[in-house]
């Protein structure tokens, strides 16, 4: 007797497998408009990498470079430079799957390293031709 497969539950935590499939369709707009729009509240920017305000603001307390500004109510708001730092942890944690004392050891060996950028802003571009590609393939 076949048994019906589970459905999949929403609750709790995420596999590995399906952060790491999510990480890999997030695209960051480019720098020209990312620089449009002066401040970025948690919410968009939660929007723009398809994860919870929860884990920003974990980020917040675990990664020391990145203080979004606050204002008298105490909403985040994030201008185009800290959306790049939530977007180079957001690779760091979910695309390489560093744990967070993996990824601050990572920042801090390569804090001044010109490298480091380059590599990101490669990566970044490969990505972009990838999702080019995949939907050049998709429209076959």
């Amino acid at each position: 007797m076949n048994k019906p497969p589970k459905p999949k539950q929403k609750r709790g935590r995420k596999s590995l497998k399906d952060m790491g499939d999510e990480a890999e369709f997030v695209e960051l707009p480019s720098d020209e408009v990312l620089g449009k729009k002066l401040y970025y509240s948690i919410g968009e920017v939660c929007d723009l990498f398809h994860i919870n305000p929860s884990s920003i603001r974990y980020w917040e307390t675990e990664f020391t470079f990145l203080k979004p500004r606050k204002n008298k109510k105490g909403d985040r708001f994030f201008n185009a430079t800290e959306v790049k730092k939530v977007h180079l942890i957001y690779y760091l944690l979910r695309y390489k799957k560093y744990t967070i004392e993996a990824a601050k050891d990572y920042l801090k060996q390569h804090k001044n390293d010109s490298e480091t950028d380059v590599r990101f802003e490669l990566v970044k571009s490969l990505q972009q031709i990838k999702q080019f590609l995949l939907a050049l393939k998709a429209d076959l």
